[in-house]
């Protein structure tokens, strides 16, 4: 895992979230979340990405055992990959927007370029 976040979670639980946000960020290219977990999600989604970058049944294994629907993977590794192939990183962008009403928590969209 990167970083040192634990997001007030136990590690099945912030384990079992970050996986779902990086799915659904890969399925939709843009969602909305809070700063902290969007700096989480950027690290993992890269990971995910540089990896799908190459086409082989050990990297598409490798991606599936994170990513929890496979459809998602096929579109990773037909359709997001390929576009950055001449990329070497930086393939999300965190946008700040202020912070929630409830809590105040900062939120931010994060999205791929």
């Amino acid at each position: 895992m990167p970083g040192t976040r634990k997001l007030g979670r136990t590690t099945s639980h912030r384990t079992a979230m970050l996986r779902a946000l990086v799915t659904f960020l890969l399925e939709n290219g843009k969602i909305e979340t809070t700063d902290t977990r969007a700096k989480e999600v950027r690290s993992l989604t890269e990971k995910m990405i540089t990896i799908a970058k190459v086409d082989n049944l050990h990297n598409r294994r490798l991606v599936l055992a994170f990513v929890t629907k496979e459809d998602v993977v096929s579109k990773l590794f037909n359709e997001i990959a390929p576009k950055y192939a001449d990329r070497n990183g930086g393939y999300c962008r965190i946008t700040k927007i202020g912070p929630r009403r409830g809590d105040a928590a900062e939120m931010s969209i994060i999205e791929l370029i």
